[in-house]
């Protein structure tokens, strides 16, 4: 695609990568500039162009200029059609890098994951740092209008940057025109324009308020939002909107409200009083008076305050807490979330315990289950669509039964059978003196001085059970007595890897390499770890290309190693979103997922990754519906191998969402079989107790339903009360 950049100066772009594509427009990296990209409309229209030149003519100040940090994203420059027809077809603006979405940073298990040091001081800072970017825009007359987290940019100190600000409100002056923001998300609307069109209604700043507010309650309540909870009431809990609409904010102070809150947020009281008076301003007197919510200034001013008086635990310095509690929340939120630190120590940081998952005891796990209702439906019956799907583990549970009372009585004949034949060779082996010390001088040799043969069963024992710590000593034992065994050290670094110590997995297979050049299953796994070490690596490039040399080395010692054809894949397709060819990149990884297939047609996995990938594709291409279904096609052969990959259901699930989203005569179809596929998903991974999973198959069946979803959480308080 070609555009014509005339402001600052004249040049055609050549705009070829595509870095991500929406509903309205496409962004694209701009070949001159590393800085900038360009956001090119897939229909640009007059008011589009109109809009933007009214934007180039009045930026808001940026309140963090100071820090050389860009706070909005606004337009920096207007691009045009090649065709000499004058006609603005996109715009050029500041290129984000190195930040996420700031759900990634007030939802603690993505906190955790990939910025473990974010503290509770972050998030006010955070806060903060939001206000002005709000206090800037509202000075310069705009409205954000549609106020969401996914616009909301954070870096890992706390900066923040708004995106998407061609859909914000913007007045022009000089034409006497309000150019309206005409979409917008349910949970962050204030009650006075719940259930309207936006597009018939100017926002004003009010509305921006609460939807700030939202954000604000967000990131200093663990990502609660102000007005979730457990319904107390009769029938159906009432949706977000409707809550909203009706100003039952859930920590009411002035009025009895039907919920109650949810059990895996913080206490109201673990924020300072000011705070909670501000938030008790935002949702409960600016209900009926939207001019009593706070401004944005107000809630710069308070946060800055609070930041200043917050308190250091003495036992975990990465606990900050307000000055009016008179101990650490932090510490009690973590006995009570079963060890699950939201803001771990720099010492669990650095031995990386703060990945490892919550224990859970078999007593504990057992009661959860007993307690939690089947995950409802709104206006669907799953029982019926899931029986219709025949699969295996909906049947009844009576064989079962059946086969543990068998069992159980060939136990106890067996235990008989035992005992007789212990009483029966006794004598015989306590009249032979030199069997009985032959015997016993080899039980006493093994118990008080173990072999090398036996701590390595040892650990293949404990590594079976899943117990991969004690895994790790027994394989460290093993080594020990014999440094020189490759197996040895690959098992070790196995079971590092399933500890997430990606380093020391890496270590152990390079030193079994070392021991023996030909080991495959050591580049394989060596490749793996380094793919995941890329994760939160600061060069993830560098080691992408390390895991990739490790497949190409396993496939150089063994062509038909369907495993590292996968694996090979699945890196390509990780390089392909980065690179300057990803169609090139992403078609590399299918061939690669087709030769693994063609050597095992057995690989599930081969199958799943083929189809993540041409949904990937399909994300930019034209014809996106076509890669669609090609992907559910894989998704669907990969259940056929094995009908519990609880993955599978939820990918597969968020295809057919985004398919139905297109309309269509299939939309209502599709938009059925995704609630379907998304609640098996979720029911398995429950049986799996992968409680993170099992929380991202709700969000994904939130979303469906349009965000209907209390009814989830209320059916499964018990299960998420201590996690």
């Amino acid at each position: 695609m070609q555009v014509l950049r005339c402001l600052t100066k004249q040049e055609i772009l050549n705009l070829t990568i595509s870095l991500g594509r929406g509903g309205e427009a496409c962004i694209y990296a701009v070949p001159s500039d590393s800085n900038l990209v360009a956001k090119v409309y897939h229909k640009p229209t007059e008011q589009h162009g109109r809009k933007l030149l009214a934007m180039l003519a009045n930026p808001p100040e940026n309140p963090t200029a100071s820090l050389d940090h860009i706070s909005i994203a606004w337009p920096y420059e207007p691009l045009k059609a090649v065709d000499g027809s004058d006609r603005i077809v996109g715009f050029l603006m500041p290129r984000i890098r190195s930040m996420r979405p700031a759900i990634d940073f007030y939802n603690p298990r993505t906190r955790r994951e990939h910025c473990p040091l974010f503290n509770y001081q972050y998030l006010l800072r955070t806060a903060r740092n939001l206000a002005a970017a709000f206090a800037a825009l509202h000075n310069s007359g705009y409205c954000v209008g549609d106020v969401n987290e996914s616009n909301i940019m954070v870096s890992d100190t706390a900066l923040v940057t708004l995106v998407d600000t061609d859909s914000f409100q913007v007045r022009d002056e000089n034409q006497n025109i309000t150019f309206r923001c005409q979409v917008g998300k349910p949970e962050f609307t204030p009650p006075e324009l719940q259930n309207k069109i936006f597009a018939q209604y100017d926002r004003a700043i009010a509305h921006d308020l609460f939807g700030l507010g939202v954000l604000i309650f967000q990131l200093l309540m663990e990502g609660t939002h102000p007005f979730s909870g457990i319904y107390q009431g009769a029938g159906e809990p009432p949706t977000y909107e409707a809550r909203i609409a009706q100003g039952h904010f859930t920590y009411s102070q002035q009025r009895r409200v039907p919920y109650t809150p949810t059990p895996i947020a913080p206490a109201w009281e673990t924020l300072p009083p000011s705070l909670q008076e501000m938030f008790l301003r935002c949702f409960e007197h600016g209900h009926n008076n939207p001019q009593m919510r706070p401004s944005a200034q107000t809630w710069l001013l308070e946060l800055a305050e609070i930041e200043n008086d917050l308190i250091t635990c003495t036992v975990n310095p990465q606990h900050r807490y307000s000055s009016h509690l008179h101990k650490c929340p932090w510490c009690e939120r973590t006995l009570r979330l079963g060890g699950r630190d939201p803001f771990p120590s720099q010492q669990a940081i650095e031995s990386k315990e703060y990945l490892q998952p919550r224990k859970q005891t078999r007593r504990s796990t057992t009661a959860t289950r007993s307690n939690v209702s089947p995950i409802p439906v709104n206006q669907i019956n799953y029982r019926q669509l899931v029986q219709s799907q025949k699969f295996s583990y909906y049947q009844s549970p009576k064989k079962s039964k059946f086969y543990a009372v068998i069992f159980c009585l060939l136990g106890i004949g067996m235990l008989g059978y035992l005992d007789v034949m212990v009483k029966f060779t006794r004598p015989l082996v306590s009249q032979n003196k030199y069997a009985q010390q032959t015997l016993m001088s080899r039980q006493e040799e093994s118990k008080n001085n173990p072999n090398f043969e036996d701590y390595y069963k040892q650990g293949y024992t404990s590594y079976k059970a899943r117990d991969y710590e004690q895994a790790v000593s027994n394989f460290s034992h093993a080594i020990h007595k014999d440094p020189t065994h490759p197996k040895a050290h690959i098992n070790r670094g196995n079971a590092r890897y399933n500890l997430k110590d990606y380093d020391g997995a890496i270590t152990d297979y390079s030193q079994a390499i070392q021991i023996n050049p030909n080991e495959i299953k050591a580049y394989v796994n060596r490749g793996n770890a380094r793919y995941m070490l890329a994760e939160y690596s600061s060069d993830p490039d560098r080691d992408y290309n390390l895991a990739l040399a490790d497949f190409n080395n396993a496939l150089r010692l063994n062509p038909n190693e369907a495993e590292a054809y996968i694996r090979r894949g699945i890196v390509r397709s990780q390089l392909a979103k980065y690179s300057g060819d990803s169609q090139q990149d992403y078609h590399k990884a299918i061939g690669d997922f087709n030769q693994a297939i063609a050597l095992n047609a057995a690989k599930s996995e081969a199958y799943f990754q083929r189809g993540l990938v041409r949904y990937q594709i399909g994300q930019y291409s034209s014809d996106f519906e076509q890669e669609y279904k090609e992907a559910i096609a894989d998704f669907n052969q990969a259940l056929r191998i094995d009908s519990r990959l609880a993955k599978v259901y939820l990918k597969r699930g968020i295809v057919r969402y985004e398919i139905s989203q297109y309309g269509g005569k299939q939309s209502n179809t599709n938009h059925t079989q995704a609630i379907v596929d998304l609640q098996i998903s979720a029911k398995i991974f429950l049986e799996q107790e992968d409680m993170d999973n099992y929380q991202q198959a709700l969000s994904s069946i939130c979303v469906v339903l349009e965000n209907k979803c209390d009814t989830y959480f209320e059916n499964t308080t018990s299960l998420l009360k201590g996690n």
